[in-house]
């Protein structure tokens, strides 16, 4: 005798269910950004974006003169480099800056008496910026960290580069977020949070920020959990890696992104966030050209675009930029990266669409397709242009 159980509750099924959907919405509907740059709040103005976006395009013209440079220097495919150098080309003179982040922190030091002014010469800065229609898409501070011992001085200069952005502005332009630094303790996390959200029934408006991976105890806490309990606040994690490798004890010259150590941590916070709409940012190279000379100008791009692809092929999409010259080697790198395998993608998913094999021996699974189908999705956003305002 078979016995039907299609009528029988599952205890706790709805509950549980209800749960999933809240702490595993999948990614977010917003187009996440190739890069953050990074600018000390005392050498912030009005002007930074267009003079970051003009020193990469006098490099890109002295060094990188045509795609037959780019395709040496980066090592990108003949067949893509004209694609390639015409998109960076493009992309320098239109939007140099996709996110831009006024560091109130490392940066820019403790100024006790200054950081009130910097702020509020930042704050106005910005308002110039959107009324020029030039604020990067995505903007905001990196305030001090709880863990310096000094919470009154993080919340201080948040609150008076917020209040004076919309005192100048009329409003909170969008794509603000705040950065977080050196969360060493989970609950510096919901501290942080109360601060928004007080700061949010002042001025009327929605905060989300931004936490910082830069030792090894914020692995321990990392969660899908802790992203829920935060209020959707927390739109991403981005890793330190100098503040990390120092943490763990590596040797200054082994402290770079693609150490092994760096791609455990990376792991851990892809796994820990996964499809919570949490956005994961990798971190930076520390360095400059040595000098203006083609040969030393070069060596840092190539530098940077084994970081960049290093990244990319760990599954972070963005990394932190900290000097005009980094900006050709990001946007080359992405763009190659993402062009090489944008037909094959499109037509294996097709083929899988249409209920036939992929060809070249290939059998696609549906979790193979969604991923290419999400890889497709991420393409067209980094290769798209600037939104209109």
């Amino acid at each position: 005798m078979r016995v039907s159980l299609e009528d029988v509750p599952i205890a706790g099924f709805e509950e549980s269910y209800r749960v999933q959907r809240a702490r595993y919405p999948g990614a977010g509907p917003d187009r996440q950004p190739v890069h953050t740059v990074y600018v000390p709040a005392d050498r912030f103005s009005a002007t930074t974006v267009a003079d970051w976006g003009g020193q990469a395009l006098a490099l890109v013209c002295e060094h990188l003169a045509g795609p037959a440079e780019l395709a040496e220097v980066f090592g990108v495919p003949g067949d893509l480099a004209a694609a390639v150098h015409e998109r960076v080309l493009r992309k320098l003179g239109r939007e140099p800056v996709e996110d831009l982040r006024i560091d109130f922190e490392d940066g820019y030091g403790v100024r006790p008496g200054q950081e009130d002014g910097d702020a509020e010469r930042a704050a106005v800065a910005v308002a110039e910026l959107w009324a020029a229609g030039t604020l990067p898409r995505r903007w905001g501070p990196r305030v001090k960290s709880f863990a310096d011992g000094d919470p009154a001085r993080s919340v201080r200069t948040l609150d008076g580069f917020v209040t004076t952005v919309v005192e100048r502005a009329g409003e909170l332009p969008p794509g603000f977020t705040v950065t977080f630094p050196k969360v060493l303790m989970e609950g510096y996390l919901r501290q942080f949070a109360g601060v928004l959200e007080r700061l949010e029934a002042a001025l009327g408006v929605r905060l989300r920020f931004e936490m910082q991976v830069e030792a090894p105890q914020t692995l321990g806490f990392l969660s899908a959990e802790l992203a829920e309990s935060l209020g959707g606040r927390l739109a991403a994690a981005h890793f330190g890696v100098f503040d990390y490798t120092a943490a763990i004890g590596l040797p200054p010259h082994e402290q770079r992104l693609d150490h092994p150590a760096c791609d455990h941590a990376r792991h851990v916070m892809r796994v820990a966030f996964a499809d919570t709409g949490v956005e994961l940012s990798d971190g930076s190279l520390a360095a400059s050209p040595a000098s203006g000379s083609a040969g030393d100008v070069r060596a840092l791009w190539r530098r940077h675009a084994e970081l960049v692809r290093h990244s990319l092929a760990h599954g972070f999409q963005q990394g932190w930029d900290m000097h005009p010259s980094h900006l050709v080697s990001r946007f080359a790198t992405v763009y190659a990266f993402h062009l090489a395998r944008y037909d094959s993608y499109r037509e294996r998913v097709r083929a899988w669409e249409e209920r036939r094999d992929a060809g070249g021996g290939v059998m696609d699974e549906p979790a193979t397709v969604g991923t290419m189908a999400a890889a497709l999705r991420r393409a067209d956003a980094a290769l798209d242009e600037p939104p209109a305002r």
